[in-house]
């Protein structure tokens, strides 16, 4: 049951980041749009999950980093809404 959890995780993360990135480069979305930035964390979160339950830890580790620069886009859309 464990080993489901972890790949349904993995695979509801492989999801809302190929979304993301596909709805981006169809010209459908931003890459600085809320939704954009979310799905690529809370998908990178479950894609770290995932890889590091079955020991894929250089995919772990880009995914941590893939998460960084998504708060880091996070932060630097809410400062622009504070600064207008």
């Amino acid at each position: 049951m464990e080993q489901f959890w972890f790949d349904t995780v993995g695979w509801l993360g492989s999801i809302l980041v190929v979304a993301a990135y596909a709805l981006n480069i169809s010209g459908r979305m931003r890459a600085d749009a809320p939704f954009y930035l979310w799905a690529n964390i809370i998908g990178s979160i479950g894609l770290i999950l995932n890889t590091a339950y079955v020991g894929a830890y250089p995919s772990a580790v880009v995914n941590v980093i893939w998460v960084g620069i998504g708060l880091w886009g996070v932060a630097k859309s809410r400062k622009k809404v504070i600064l207008k």
